[in-house]
Parts: C-alpha cells; structure tokens; sequence
C-alpha cells in the first residue's frame, strides 16, 4: 500500500473497508478501440531507428511525474523522442527494440497497466486510478498503438537481466530504468542524436497536425486583439489568459511559456512573468504557440501597436524587421543550406543598423563581425515539431550545417531590440522591441508559410486591429 500523508485524517484500513472497496466494480475494459492513426507512421520512424543500430537493444522512456511542491506534480509532458517512436503519451512507459539475428529488432512497449481491483492499490495512494483517472490497459495499448505491451513494473529486473546485445538508453529521463542497464555515455548520446536526426524531416501526418496547431495559435492571436481592452485595464497576464484558453480549449496544452511582452518588456528574448502594463502608445510582443493533442506545437510572434496604429519610429523598427524576415522568407527553399535564411535576415538588419549610425560599417564588415547581435541578440530561426526547438540534439552537420529538405519545418524569426539602458542609441529608440514570426514547410519548390492567416506588414497590422479591436 502507497505510504500515507503524515497529516491524514484516516489512521488506517480496516478490512472491512478494503472488501467494500474490491466488490461492485462493473468491467469497462475496452475492446471498441481502433489502432491510432499515427501508428503505421511510428511504425515507420521505429525502423529508420533501427536501421542505424543493427544488433543494440534500445531503450527509450517515457519519463515521470516530477514534483512541483510537496505532494504536487507538474502536468506530465513525456520525452519526445518516446512519443515520436510510439504515438503514445503515457507516463512511466518505455520503448524496447530488442535486436534480432537478421540486424532488425523487434519492437515492444512497457506500459503502467491499470490498477488491479483484487486489492488496495487502485483507491490508496497520490497516483492511483481512482485519485488520478483511468489508465489504458495493456491489451488495450496494444490495440491502439500497433506494439506488444508489457508491465513497466518489471521492466528494470527484465533489463538487468537481459543479454547477448550492447544496450543504449536515453539518459536523464527514467533513473530506474537507466540504473538497471549497464551502457556508455557517448553510445547513448549518439542515440539521443539519432531520435533528433529522424524528427528533422516530418511525414504527411506531422505536418497536418503542426498545422492544427498553427490554426489554432492564428485563433488565439485573435481572441487577444479582440481583447486587448481587458488587457490595457489589467495587466499583460489578461492576454496571457486569453492566449491560454484556446490553448486548452482546441489542444493539450501551451508549445511554451508565452511571452506577452509590453513595453519595454518586449527587449526581453523570453520575458514570461507577464505581469507588466499594458499601455496605448507601446507595443505588444506576442510569442506564443498552440500544442495540439499529439504534442506538436506552433510558435508564432507578432508585435502590435497597442493604440491600433504604429507611431513613425516603432513603424520604421518594424518595416526593418518586416523586410529582413522577407529577405529570410524568400531563401526557405529545398537544396539552399540552413544557415542562407539567418544569414539573409541579418545582413539586411546590419544593413539598416549602419545606416542608423548604431554600429560601424560597412554593412558587410559589421555582419561579417556579429556587431548587429547587439540589437538582434538571437539567431533567426530552429527546427519545429515535437518540441518548439525541435531536433536540439541532431548533429550539427545535419541542423545548422546541412541543407533544406522537402518536409522540413522551421520558423523565421527576425528581430531588432533596444534596451530601455542602452546609452548609444537616441532616447526616442530605448525599449522597443520587434519580432516577426512564422511557420514555414519546406515544399518540393519552395515553401509554405503555414501562419499566413496572420497579417505580418504594417499596414496589414493596423488594419486588422482596427478590424477586431476597434
């Protein structure tokens, strides 16, 4: 039985509670379930993956609850790479490809099965299904995603146990499961590389969901145009809210922490405390993003004049930005390298940064030195997917150093920031920030913008804010 709190109000169990509890349960194993429509997809990703490790055993969890305060957990977000092989988002799973004689591996998930009526472990304790919510069982998870399922309670004791094959796991996720193999810290690396290298090209099905999520984020961006009076009244956590309703209302949850970043916090890469005012005559920064059901999320950043209308100076920093993410735009292209889209939106910002008097020229030089870094602080763009900053653990030679493929999916995010203390630019420029973000698929002859349904120009701006704002 789970350990109780030290402060409960109950002492104990007496047996005759325990046998009320075990009796007068109705059967709700379900057997109407069909197999996800994801499933053949991972089915896929799982044999890419084996392909690159003949003869290892892989393992790959899920992760855990993770505590937020005291007896609190955080919401569970499984590891990506688990959801990305199986399509499932349980907790406390793993994924096993255990190698054959012919260089394949068979597949087989560990899962949480469901409480077992026959004695107290299904009503006593923080994470029980009474206290927590149905879980699948096993023969149900089998049903939905294509994989024999095992007990996850044995799973540690099955790995200490298990030989003839070098084994590789996913470190930092699951610390039972990753005591009980015996591995080296480079080989795992190397397959944490590999499940970032397989998510750098996305199949048909992840690009339909990245753009639901996408739909769902040019929504959200809608409700808070919408209701930039509550805003203006409260404080910047009223978008925030706003933002988050349709987060949960059409997905699982947020991609990120949104940064709803007014005033002089929109200088701030990733100001999220939104707590600040939001007042007529600044700018509004909004970075936020939509995570479907299935995890993918969007990341999208628009800046808008809070009035409704751009004052010279903010329209003359955002017509920068504006035509740097063109410049970046337009070399989102198969066979162009990854590096062409930052390196076209930063020379075209060093370009105007010169000819401002912020940095010394020529354009060129000043690019060539990283002196626009000052004021574009970031890189221009990241891989898309699962995560915000997807495939963060790919090889270098195939992310930054490689070269644009059909179903490759990337922001391109220009941005120009003037810190509120930064005494070598005039007064007038301290604390606006500007950033434009989109969504782009990479396509057989170009690309997609999957946010287009937002307007990026000035005037475009002005005139959709009149239209929803008033």
């Amino acid at each position: 039985m789970a350990k109780g709190r030290k402060n409960g109000l109950y002492s104990g169990i007496s047996e005759e509670l325990s046998a009320l509890m075990r009796t007068g349960w109705a059967d709700t194993e379900r057997h109407d379930l069909r197999l996800d429509e994801q499933a053949p997809y991972a089915a896929r990703r799982r044999a890419s993956l084996s392909e690159r490790f003949p003869g290892e055993r892989l393992v790959i969890p899920s992760g855990n609850l993770k505590v937020r305060s005291n007896d609190d957990s955080y919401p569970f977000r499984p590891y990506t790479g688990y959801v990305h092989m199986t399509g499932d988002r349980a907790r406390d799973g793993a994924l096993v490809l255990e190698p054959r004689a012919d260089g394949g591996h068979d597949a087989y998930c560990y899962q949480l099965p469901r409480d077992s009526r026959d004695n107290d472990e299904f009503w006593t304790g923080a994470t029980a299904e009474l206290w927590m919510g149905r879980r699948r069982s096993l023969a149900e998870s089998e049903l939905v995603l294509g994989l024999s399922c095992r007990d996850v309670r044995t799973a540690a004791d099955d790995l200490a146990a298990a030989s003839g094959a070098p084994t590789r796991i996913v470190r930092g996720i699951d610390p039972a499961l990753e005591a009980a193999v015996t591995t080296d810290e480079e080989r795992d690396d190397e397959l944490e590389e590999a499940l970032s290298d397989l998510r750098l090209v996305k199949d048909d099905w992840e690009i339909a969901e990245l753009r639901k999520a996408v739909d769902s984020t040019v929504r959200g961006f809608t409700d808070v145009i919408g209701e930039l009076s509550g805003a203006i009244a409260t404080s910047e956590r009223w978008i925030e809210g706003t933002f988050f309703r349709r987060a949960r209302l059409e997905g699982n949850a947020l991609g990120y922490g949104s940064i709803c970043a007014a005033g002089e916090h929109a200088t701030i890469m990733h100001w999220t405390d939104n707590d600040g005012p939001v007042r007529p005559g600044e700018l509004l920064l909004l970075d936020a993003g939509v995570e479907t059901h299935t995890l993918y999320t969007a990341d999208v950043t628009r800046t808008l004049p809070i009035s409704g209308t751009f004052t010279p100076l903010q329209r003359k920093v955002y017509d920068a930005v504006y035509e740097a993410q063109e410049a970046g735009m337009a070399a989102v292209k198969p066979g162009a390298a990854y590096r062409d889209f930052h390196e076209a939106s930063q020379r075209h910002l060093a370009e105007r940064l010169v000819e401002w008097g912020f940095i010394e020229g020529p354009a060129d030089r000043a690019y060539d030195l990283g002196l626009q870094r000052r004021f574009t602080m970031a890189g221009t763009g990241h891989m898309l997917g699962l995560d915000v900053h997807d495939c963060a653990h790919a090889r270098n030679e195939e992310y930054v150093g490689g070269v644009l493929e059909p179903g490759m999916v990337l922001t391109v995010e220009p941005g120009l920031y003037f810190q509120p203390d930064d005494l070598t630019v005039p007064e007038e420029w301290r604390g606006i920030g500007v950033r434009i973000e989109d969504d782009l698929v990479v396509t057989d002859d170009g690309h997609e913008n999957l946010s287009a349904g937002l307007p990026r120009s000035a005037d475009e701006v002005e005139e959709w804010m009149d239209r929803l704002a008033g």
